[in-house]
């Protein structure tokens, strides 16, 4: 029997994992995890009964593949949720779907509500057109928005960097509003200085004509219109948050054979005279191992993977070390009450605004977006009623002076940033709260990302090795991204196929994200 070696157990690595064993017995599979939970950034943390989505997820795919697949292991809600039952809501249901209210092993289905918070005011994630925008932004601002995209539209810049992509699509106005601070503090580069394709990827068809067209295409009731990510009205979430679906995934691998390696961190990758993976180097309870194996299917990120190789190219080294990542830091408090005025016509529980996920675009703080996980499920707060569950998020590099804060300095940043929006009145208001931080959760598109091309070439060289994920790709994928590399690895593998385009294709070409892969 051949043995596949998967490294990391996050969306790319247990899917893989997963479809290995379901679709053939010629493979032992075992997976390294170098923590000690599933879903890599997509992991779920618990604390004091609270539950903490770290980065927000929503599920929703184009992807008939991943649907199917995400409903196997998570079918969606046959009757309402705490949340819909309290407010009496209406929520789409799907016959003979579980009950939220009986079994944790179900899919919920949700609203999309995110929003901008740029000078205490609310703003559509995507800009909307509507009287409120318009409102909000007051007359002469939204002029000279007017004025500054029909200059764009009619002189198209030449797109070298991510600040040509949306200045383009919005207009200089709109993106000096909306994009260049909170990409800055994304990032921590200036849009000029980020690759363009960037934007490509999450932005994707989303601009003023697109935002028009969808409008249009809603108001006459247009059937079968193709709705962008950034669009979509509503979404599923894993009952017990993403880590949830990872739980299930990681059980399911078990049941079928499969080995999960817990806390072992993998440090190296050995190749022999041929150019083929024989073993991967791991870190245990303090102890170095070494697994051989046939295959090597990694989510593991590119520049430590390269980092752990012997033999490599100096070139293939040097790019591999260059790439760049960005990190964040996360502080979950619980609050006793959301000061933010719901205006919206969407009823929830204590009266707190909707939205899942919040973009600060206020100069005047580091936070860069928070969540409120009321909203994101009902089950993920242990006192929905009292209480308000949120999640405020900091983006910084490894080491830096933000990363470098204890718990609690950074907790009393965040509070303090709290009470400097509006968003509670006081500390006295905070009744708890739990900081996470998480390494390399964007692989960013500067440095030496220009000449990914080059490194992916000399990648494919090694045969029996096969790049997967977010961080085993360098390219920032949603969750059905991740795992359609995974799919496509597994197809590749069974059919003994060595030509890995489809694999690195993911995301980048038009079947995949425009018209869905059927």
């Amino acid at each position: 029997m051949k043995k596949a070696l998967i490294i990391g157990a996050g969306p790319a690595g247990l899917t893989a994992a997963y479809e290995l064993l379901k679709q053939s017995d010629e493979y032992e599979v075992v997976v390294f995890e170098e923590s000690d939970k599933f879903g890599g950034i997509s992991r779920t943390v618990e604390y004091k009964g609270n539950r903490m989505d770290m980065g927000g997820h929503r599920f929703f795919s184009k992807s008939r593949e991943v649907n199917d697949w995400w409903d196997m292991m998570l079918p969606k809600q046959g009757s309402p949720a705490a949340d819909d039952i309290a407010l009496n809501r209406k929520v789409t249901l799907t016959a003979g779907g579980p009950d939220p209210e009986k079994t944790d092993r179900v899919m919920l289905r949700r609203n999309r509500v995110s929003r901008i918070f740029f000078n205490r005011k609310f703003f559509d994630y995507p800009i909307s057109l509507k009287a409120e925008t318009f409102k909000n932004m007051g007359l002469g601002t939204t002029m000279v928005v007017g004025c500054s995209y029909l200059k764009a539209a009619v002189a198209k810049r030449k797109e070298n960097s991510l600040e040509d992509f949306y200045i383009n699509r919005f207009g200089r106005k709109l993106y000096s509003m909306f994009f260049e601070h909170y990409t800055a503090n994304l990032w921590g580069r200036h849009p000029s200085e980020i690759d363009p394709s960037w934007g490509a990827q999450r932005v994707k068809g989303v601009s003023i004509m697109g935002v028009l067209k969808n409008a249009i295409e809603k108001q006459i009731g247009k059937k079968d219109r193709k709705i962008d990510t950034s669009l979509i009205e509503e979404f599923s979430y894993p009952k017990l948050g993403p880590g949830q679906l990872w739980d299930v995934t990681a059980e399911e691998v078990r049941k079928l054979g499969g080995t999960i390696l817990m806390n072992a961190r993998v440090t190296g990758v050995r190749k022999d005279e041929n150019n083929i993976i024989t073993s991967v180097i791991y870190e245990q309870d303090g102890e170095t191992r070494e697994m051989t194996g046939d295959v090597v299917i990694s989510s593991m990120p590119i520049k430590d993977l390269v980092a752990g190789m012997n033999d490599v190219p100096e070139t293939a080294a040097r790019i591999a070390a260059g790439l760049p990542y960005r990190d964040y830091m996360t502080v979950g408090v619980l609050i006793s009450r959301l000061h933010l005025e719901n205006k919206t016509d969407m009823k929830t529980v204590g009266g707190i605004v909707p939205d899942n996920w919040v973009y600060v675009h206020d100069r005047s703080v580091q936070m860069g977006r928070f969540q409120i996980y009321n909203n994101w499920s009902p089950y993920l707060v242990k006192d929905l009623e009292h209480t308000v569950w949120m999640g405020l998020e900091y983006f910084c590099n490894e080491g830096d002076q933000l990363w470098s804060m204890d718990d609690e300095d950074f907790a009393v940043l965040g509070v303090s940033e709290m009470i400097k929006l509006g968003l509670i009145e006081n500390e006295k208001e905070v009744l708890d709260y739990h900081v996470e931080r998480v390494k390399k959760a964007y692989p960013a598109y500067f440095d030496t990302y220009e000449e990914m091309d080059t490194l992916k070439a000399w990648l494919d060289t090694i045969p029996n090795l096969y790049c997967v994920g977010r961080n085993g790709q360098h390219r920032y994928n949603n969750i059905d991204h991740s795992m359609t590399t995974s799919f496509e690895t597994v197809k590749n593998i069974l059919n003994g196929v060595t030509d890995k385009t489809n694999i690195w294709s993911v995301n980048t070409e038009k079947e995949y994200h425009e018209e869905g892969k059927k």
